[in-house]
């Protein structure tokens, strides 16, 4: 393989695992006060209200041709509805670095689905890289068994936000959309604050009442920043570069959200955290280097 990488993809990956790797430890505060479902319907239509605005006074057309709309909504709601929903009880339920861990094998199930119903072949530098990050996964994983067999719930809950995201992606890469990255970001972000407010108001516990101001600074940060900017970032990313590659490109962003809530929320970092980083480096190294 010898995939060239465009400098603007290193820019937005560099971009991408800062904004969604500190993302992370900020979903437990998000949710003090308000249900996943509520925090996510608000977040999810404030990015794409935001990024639709952007993309307009920018001079992009909002309009999406008829033949994408099919696409747009299966990818949508595997990708942003399943894995909002999903990543966000596993951050709550299990320590939020271990969560983002188990949402981050979205690659492994990327491959796994290519080779398995695609029949697509990955060379021996991909595998490699694969092989280092599962590696990575596997050592995490083996150090938050504890939480894991205290909340089996939330275990499962991550790895189905990473298969989530994984099938979504595909969709993507199998039919591309032929519009501008910020407003097919926008209009599925829209897409998804349809189920998600539905699930507000009838899972949704409690009166009516003002958050506090921590709470809804928290919620609009990640609404702007890792909602918004990063999912324009990812769906730039997965344009310019083949599935698997964009997949193992995000290998980064566990590693971030580790260290982020071991300083926010005092979560465990040790020698097998440490080694589980070098490991993701290393596949990501291997992913986007050339030969």
């Amino acid at each position: 393989m010898n995939t060239t990488i465009p400098p603007r993809a290193l820019a937005l990956l560099a971009l991408l695992t800062l904004v969604w790797g500190t993302n992370w430890p900020l979903f437990p505060l998000a949710t003090r006060e308000v249900s996943v479902w509520t925090f996510r319907a608000v977040a999810v239509t404030i990015a794409g209200l935001s990024l639709l605005a952007v993309a307009r006074w920018r001079g992009q057309s909002l309009r999406v041709p008829r033949e994408y709309w099919a696409t747009i909504v299966a990818a949508t709601l595997f990708y942003l509805v399943l894995w909002n929903i999903a990543s966000t009880y596993a951050a709550i339920l299990i320590p939020s670095g271990q969560a983002a861990i188990l949402g981050f094998t979205m690659p492994l199930w990327l491959a796994l689905i290519s080779w398995a119903v695609l029949g697509q072949k990955l060379p021996p530098r991909l595998m490699l890289a694969l092989a280092l990050g599962a590696m990575a996964v596997g050592l995490l994983l083996f150090r938050g068994l504890q939480a894991y067999a205290s909340a089996p719930l939330g275990f499962f809950l991550g790895l189905l936000a990473g298969v989530g995201w994984a099938v979504g992606t595909l969709i993507l890469k199998r039919r591309p959309v032929e519009v501008p990255a910020l407003v097919l970001t926008g209009w599925q972000l829209l897409i998804t604050a349809v189920p998600t407010t539905i699930g507000a108001f009838v899972l949704a516990e409690g009166p009516w009442f003002m958050p506090s101001w921590q709470s809804i600074a928290v919620i609009g940060w990640i609404a702007l920043v890792p909602m918004a900017i990063g999912n324009a970032a990812w769906f730039a990313i997965v344009g310019m570069l083949p599935s698997q590659v964009a997949g193992l490109s995000s290998i980064l962003v566990p590693v971030v959200a580790m260290i982020s809530g071991a300083l926010l929320h005092g979560e465990p970092l040790g020698p097998v955290q440490w080694l589980a980083m070098a490991c993701s480096g290393g596949a990501l190294w291997l992913a986007l280097g050339k030969r």
